[in-house]
């Protein structure tokens, strides 16, 4: 088994019989101060993470007695909105099923009332990510929607919603969609508005406050990872074939109609509600799609999208909606809305474009198949192409952004499309392991502190210690993975294989650990490094296992895995930094811990000792390179 911890130990599976369950395990680590030297070398040459201890009980704070009157739960949090709505007729559609058209109305008048709720003035839709619709509402249910604001930026803010339904007769609760949306604060006459910081409260909130700043970033570069995507891909427009299928031509399923902005469809402001514009563009996408297929059509996917300017109470809103792919089994449909503001007016402001899903679905719920669509020469192929790309954005986005941790696989292949959505999942992994409660401490010696979590599947790691250094040179030294042998000892290289960006490198790592058969161990990893977002934030440096073709397993090596690991540095003054390291172990992992728990070993403060002297050492080269 590796000792080196952040690579090298995740990601090596063996067959053990006879092992005591994971609680048992926890238990075994907690009685042995002492930690074995391969479990301590997992854990510290691995890589770093961190997070504080759990919270000691103030002076005078009693514990609550048995069968005492449990303590009141935590304050809501003060920008939490719930809203409840019985599904109508008049809500719904053919089937009796909720219009998404009003679902989306009212999903964003939660979240617009919560993001008011913490900017005290009003707000307005700047953009909403990706929705997948898992479930349709029938008439006489509930929609419940909770709304709450994740995290504050500067003049705009993230809102998390999450709506579910529930059934009154059966006392049934299911889950529709989560969705995250983009507010901005608005001051008179349309000026931005400074926002107050949030501090986030429970372990989930902190958690949400954490990733909101992937969240962030990922949206900036959407636009970005779509363009390469179609620059690499050819230009010639293939068009599908379907056996027995006419390709139908876009043309025919072209819509076009025009709303007037009413006082009802209008804020406090003046400014149409963000819903209601996308109410009336899932109304024309509707229609375009049913025009494909000659059936009525379900929404699955609402593709992220931004508004681009606002609109007022007697503006006019050209909306228009065309099929710009058919897939087997859905298809894209491309809406945008334009507004003027007298009937003779030339000009037309856009304020809107999005991309939405749709399936049509047979008596017992299945997708059927759609027929083709022949595009128009020009920019009807463009569309066509983009919708393709799109699609493979898509999937890409919802298989390693929206899954659970648990459901990816350790090692996702790499390449051009998803780059950023691992980068992302890489990050929010570590920063949802950082943010987790019920941390408990195994072994103190002297600087060195370790702790240990176990949830679900996982056995977790973290050592910590504070350094003489500022934290901006301790995220510089650590990482790069490239000098990590000068203070780990199981690292024999790790030699760069492709500079993504500025913020994510992968490198090829061969560790001196030999494997179950006897030969040294090799990763892939992708290593994706995160300055500050605001004050408060620590350094990040994620690591985790990916796949590329240009290096696969050989041979000689036994290919290794992580799942999750890093290191987090908070600035403690200008130069003391707390550097920690976070590594979860696999299931794989945990029969290595348990057969080797026993040993005598404190090695593991040895190699971070021995981390804290090289950054020591080279803090004063660094700032003289710099």
């Amino acid at each position: 088994m590796p000792g080196s911890g952040v690579v090298a130990c995740p990601g090596l599976r063996r067959h053990r019989q006879h092992q005591p369950p994971p609680r048992c395990l926890l238990k075994m680590v907690k009685e042995n101060i002492v930690v074995p030297e391969e479990i301590l070398s997992f854990c510290c040459n691995g890589l770093q993470g961190s997070t504080s201890p759990p919270r000691a009980r103030d002076p005078g704070e009693r514990e609550e007695a048995p069968g005492a009157m449990a303590s009141p739960s935590p304050p809501r949090n003060p920008t939490e909105v719930q809203m409840s709505q019985l599904v109508l007729p008049c809500h719904t559609n053919h089937r009796g099923e909720l219009s998404t058209g009003q679902l989306l109305k009212w999903i964003d008048t939660a979240a617009c009332l919560s993001a008011e709720r913490h900017a005290g003035c009003p707000c307005v839709t700047a953009s909403m990510d990706d929705i997948y619709f898992e479930h349709t509402i029938s008439v006489g249910q509930v929609v419940n929607i909770k709304a709450k604001v994740n995290r504050a930026f500067n003049s705009s803010m993230e809102v998390g919603i999450q709506v579910s339904y529930e059934d009154l007769c059966s006392g049934k609760h299911c889950s529709i969609c989560k969705a995250y949306a983009t507010f901005v604060a608005q001051g008179p006459f349309g000026s931005k508005v400074k926002l107050k910081p949030l501090t986030p409260q429970t372990e989930e909130e902190k958690i949400e406050y954490s990733i909101a700043a992937e969240r962030r970033r990922m949206r900036l570069v959407h636009k970005d990872t779509l363009k390469d995507l179609l620059t690499r891909s050819p230009r010639e427009t293939e068009l599908e074939t379907r056996d027995g299928s006419v390709a139908v031509p876009a043309e025919k399923t072209r819509v076009e109609s025009v709303e007037l902005v009413l006082p009802p469809h209008a804020n406090h402001q003046g400014n149409t509600f963000g819903g209601q514009i996308m109410a009336w563009m899932e109304n024309v996408a509707t229609i375009a799609a049913s025009r494909l297929c000659h059936a009525h059509p379900t929404l699955r996917a609402i593709e992220m999208f931004h508004f681009r300017g606002p609109s007022q109470v007697g503006d006019r809103l050209v909306l228009k909606a065309i099929v710009n792919n058919a897939f087997k089994n859905s298809m894209e449909v491309g809406v945008c809305a334009e507004a003027y503001g007298q009937e003779m007016s030339i000009s037309r402001r856009h304020i809107n474009s999005a991309f939405m899903t749709f399936v049509v679905l047979d008596q017992e719920g299945r997708p059927r198949t759609l027929p083709m669509v022949a595009p128009e020469p020009g920019e009807g192929e463009r569309r066509y192409r983009e919708a393709s790309a799109r699609k493979k954005i898509r999937l890409d986005r919802k298989y390693v952004v929206s899954c659970k941790q648990t459901e990816v696989p350790l090692s996702v292949p790499w390449d051009q499309s998803n780059k950023v959505y691992l980068s992302y999942n890489n990050v929010s992994a570590l920063k949802t392991l950082v943010a987790k409660a019920n941390w408990a401490l195994a072994k103190e010696k002297e600087k060195v502190r370790m702790y240990t979590l176990e949830e679900d599947k996982f056995l977790s790691f973290r050592i910590e210690m504070s350094v003489h250094i500022a934290a901006s040179q301790a995220f510089s030294l650590l990482s790069d993975l490239r000098r990590r042998h000068e203070w780990d000892r199981h690292y024999t290289s790790a030699e760069l294989v492709q500079q993504v960006d500025d913020d994510d490198v992968i490198y090829h790592v061969v560790s001196q650990t030999l494997s179950h058969e006897n030969k040294p161990q090799d990763f892939v990893i992708l290593a994706s490094r995160r300055k500050p977002c605001s004050k408060g934030d620590p350094y990040v440096v994620a690591f985790r296992s990916v796949t590329l073709p240009t290096h696969p397993a050989s041979a000689g090596f036994t290919r290794g895995e992580t799942l999750c690991s890093g290191f987090c540095i908070w600035p403690e003054s200008e130069e003391m930094s707390k550097v920690a390291y976070y590594n979860q172990a696999t299931p794989g992992y945990l029969n290595y811990v348990t057969t080797n728990v026993a040993g005598l070993s404190s090695n593991f403060c040895a190699t971070f000792e021995a981390c804290e002297k090289f950054l020591l050492k080279n803090k004063e080269d660094l700032i003289m390179r710099l």
